[in-house]
């Protein structure tokens, strides 16, 4: 199976040879490339890039305003293949599991493999971040439906061809890209989880903020009214 491994970053300047580092060492049998799609970082991420010469990296410079998302949807654009890794930019998200994601698609003839957190201890989240999270997660899997048990995760494997068929449907804006895409799907999807280790972040700082948190309620109602009405 080939992959395009979207990472969008902000400000990761600290984060980025490692990760690719970390990437090469678990998928040398693993045909992929990695499209980097930075939000502007101010820290000068812009010139590691630019030393990183290597056929299966590309990177894309957004200048608008930061958005998680809409880098995600340009980096899915400019991808080569038809199944994608979104991941984190912090080290946060292990690349040694993307392997497991890729058999597991394979073996189940999947449309997504959802890396979860564990929601049974705080490990590595701030006690707001975990509250909030749970949170979250209780309002999306009752008003809109359970798909996943981390819906807010932003380490999965999907194919492509579930954005191209729900794009028009989607709220398109915030930091949860996999909830988008979950819910503004049409079909019934065949999503199975794998519950990862969520690292401590090593540098940088965190996405999470309230304007965050207002994107997510707002994509939750907004989809409970559409499913209410059926639209």
């Amino acid at each position: 199976m080939s992959i395009s491994i979207i990472i969008p970053t902000l400000n990761e300047k600290n984060n980025i040879l490692k990760l690719l580092k970390l990437i090469s060492q678990n998928l040398k049998n693993t045909k992929y490339e990695i499209i980097f799609v930075d939000d502007n970082s101010s820290d000068g991420s812009i010139n590691i890039f630019k030393k990183i010469k290597s056929k299966k990296i590309n990177f894309f410079i957004r200048k608008k305003n930061p958005d998680l998302t809409q880098s995600c949807f340009l980096g899915i654009k400019k991808s080569t293949y038809n199944n994608i890794i979104i991941m984190d930019g912090d080290l946060q998200h292990n690349p040694k599991y993307i392997v497991k994601f890729i058999k597991l698609m394979k073996k189940r003839r999947l449309d997504i493999v959802v890396g979860v957190r564990d929601f049974s201890k705080r490990s590595s989240l701030s006690i707001v971040r975990f509250l909030s999270s749970k949170m979250i997660i209780f309002f999306t899997n009752n008003l809109l439906g359970y798909r996943t048990s981390d819906p807010m995760s932003g380490f999965f494997l999907f194919k492509k061809k579930i954005f191209h068929e729900s794009n028009n449907n989607m709220y398109g804006k915030g930091f949860k890209i996999l909830m988008d895409i979950i819910y503004s799907s049409k079909k019934k999807l065949k999503i199975r989880d794998v519950k990862i280790k969520f690292n401590n972040r090593m540098s940088g700082k965190s996405k999470m903020s309230f304007s965050t948190l207002i994107h997510i309620i707002s994509f939750i109602g907004i989809n409970s009214v559409r499913k209410f009405f059926f639209l």
